[in-house]
């Protein structure tokens, strides 16, 4: 399946971002009734748990109030504190490139394997996504199932429950649209790194092609990977593969959405904008909801 390769043409490196039109993000603006902000993105503390074989996180000070207790230069009356993140790109609330996962020797639009070196990604990096603002869709399914998270075991979401759970919320999914799905899985056991990264309920790749046939911009979901993860069964990232590799979705991974849950609200506003790190696989992001 290549579903949306050459549909932007044979340079495209943005993939379904692109189907967001100006008069779409007009349309998205609309939405917003009373102005409240919620940030989906995860608090970044260098104790947070990282997946296996992933850089954790440090944050250090170069500067700080102590340089200047022990005699430091003031410049003027001017005192200042500088700090340093080294980070995986993958850690936290993150959006993934088009880069990031691929099969066959090809990247998402036929770009060749090749393109990828230690340097970075000369094709499809976070730095051709670009800024993001389009109307947000929540499809909550824990709440539709009645249950505060989905288990691991049974927890595949396939693309009926997606229809029935959009019918029983009111809301129609569209062209350009960021689908987000809640699986409760985030807000269950995100401090637990052992059991949030154990396994994971999320999409199938049924889903995944459901959501890419009708033309949504980004999917992101509450868990670290978007898609359903049985340890000893599932092999590899299918979902990946379906919606970045081969139809250039974006996906967005551990988004906060308990709040916006709460809310009520089920379509908004929705903003992200990527670090613009040339060759970047990925970028820590905090997309925010308008309401």
């Amino acid at each position: 399946m290549t579903g949306n390769w050459n549909r932007w043409g044979p340079e495209d490196e943005r993939g379904a971002p692109n189907l967001v039109t100006g008069a779409m993000v007009a349309a998205a603006a609309g939405l917003v009734q009373t102005g409240r902000v919620l940030s989906l993105g995860q608090l970044l503390d260098p104790g947070m748990p990282v997946s296996e074989g992933r850089t954790e996180l440090s944050h250090y000070m170069e500067r700080d109030g102590g340089d200047y207790a022990i005699g430091g230069r003031v410049m003027g009356r001017s005192r200042f504190s500088d700090d340093v993140v080294v980070m995986g790109m993958h850690t936290g609330t993150h959006i993934d490139a088009l880069v990031h996962v691929w099969y066959d020797e090809e990247l998402y639009n036929g770009h060749p394997q090749s393109s990828v070196r230690s340097r970075g990604a000369s094709r499809c990096g976070i730095d051709k996504l670009g800024p993001i603002v389009a109307r947000g869709v929540l499809l909550d399914v824990a709440a539709h199932r009645g249950v505060d998270a989905l288990a691991v075991e049974g927890g595949a979401i396939g693309p009926g429950e997606l229809q029935a759970c959009a019918e029983s919320q009111g809301v129609a999914l569209g062209a350009g649209d960021v689908v987000l799905v809640r699986t409760g899985w985030l807000g269950a056991c995100g401090d637990d790194g052992e059991r949030f990264f154990g396994g994971e309920p999320g999409i199938d790749v049924d889903a995944a092609r459901w959501l890419a046939e009708r033309d949504v911009a980004v999917v992101g979901c509450d868990n670290y990977a978007v898609e359903t993860i049985v340890p000893g069964v599932t092999a590899g990232f299918p979902v990946h593969e379906v919606l970045l590799r081969d139809c250039g979705v974006p996906l967005i991974e551990s988004v906060v959405l308990d709040e916006l849950a709460a809310s009520g609200r089920h379509e908004f506003l929705f903003v992200v904008s990527p670090l613009p790190l040339r060759g970047g696989t990925a970028s820590p992001v905090a997309p925010l909801a308008i309401l």
